[in-house]
């Protein structure tokens, strides 16, 4: 399916499920985002189970017609993902993602490190490319499993400069240019008039 794939299908409102669009983007930090924006651009959820529940249907539900609204509310949701992005956690993403968290310890566990064998080089570049490029997704996995099992300080600072080397860790840009976020794809969920 290419990007920036969108269709309505029919939806009662109800006063916690107004009319409006669902959006999937990739933001230009790399990360996916899911948002529902209601008919006045206002955020209706960020939860990405109720989003997708929301947009859960059979493949014989029909499509209507796309509302005058749709694009204007896409780019609404956009913005607010990018502003979300942006406070937070900055550069790094959400502070309970696999980048920030690595981030932050792996800073703080060089600089308790610092002046000792252990402060290497490579590891002072890998923190580097943590803080400046997306991480790959297999590199976002293989953290979040090895975060979720409370990996020590050392061992993920081994793991990282391990990936880093590999070229397993970071999405690179040659260029030094920042990507363009990337819409996936849209749903109107409107009342067929």
């Amino acid at each position: 399916m290419p990007n920036v794939v969108y269709s309505t299908r029919n939806h009662t409102p109800a006063p916690l499920q107004p009319e409006g669009v669902l959006l999937y983007m990739k933001t230009a930090e790399g990360n996916d985002s899911l948002i529902w924006v209601d008919r006045d651009g206002n955020s209706v959820s960020q939860s990405q189970v109720g989003i997708l529940k929301m947009a859960a249907c059979d493949e014989s539900t029909p499509a209507i017609p796309r509302d005058k609204q749709h694009h204007e509310l896409v780019t609404k949701g956009a913005e607010l993902i990018a502003e979300e992005e942006l406070t937070a956690g900055g550069q790094l993403g959400r502070p309970s993602g696999a980048r920030f968290r690595t981030y932050e310890r792996l800073k703080s566990y060089f600089k308790e490190m610092n002046g000792t064998i252990f402060a290497s080089d490579d590891l002072s570049k890998a923190i580097d490319e943590i803080y400046r490029y997306p991480l790959r997704q297999s590199a976002i996995d293989t953290l979040n499993r090895q975060l979720k099992s409370g990996i020590g300080d050392r061992q993920l600072a081994e793991l990282v400069v391990g990936l880093r080397m590999d070229d397993r860790l970071c999405i690179v840009s040659e260029d030094g240019d920042k990507r363009e976020p990337m819409i996936i794809c849209s749903l109107g969920l409107f009342q067929e008039k």
